[in-house]
């Protein structure tokens, strides 16, 4: 219980929050992106943190999606790296709206 509330807290408190792992390619064009768009998202590298696992248990339950990274904006679930460049386009008014950029 005690990783889903700090998965709450961490999307609750930030405008932009990515789940992430240290070693993930996808992680690695997510946080790209965002840097190249001027956001500093709030990053949790879930294979350095000693509850990394049962946070990413925690998102399972949370958003029905296990894998990273598992993005946030604006405290609604975006999905993973696929639909976020997917949503290129949109993204600096979802960022604008988020009041990330």
């Amino acid at each position: 219980m005690a990783a889903k509330t700090k998965a709450q807290e961490i999307i609750d408190n930030n405008a932009v929050a990515v789940f992430s792992k240290s070693y993930c390619p996808y992680c690695k064009s997510t946080k790209s992106l965002l840097s190249e768009m001027g956001v500093k998202p709030y990053i949790i590298e879930l294979d350095q943190v000693d509850d990394g696992a049962a946070i990413q248990d925690a998102l399972e339950e949370i958003t029905h999606q296990r894998s990273v990274p598992n993005i946030f904006i604006d405290h609604k679930h975006i999905g993973g790296n696929s639909e976020l460049q997917s949503k290129k386009g949109q993204l600096p008014q979802l960022l604008k709206d988020a009041h990330a950029i």
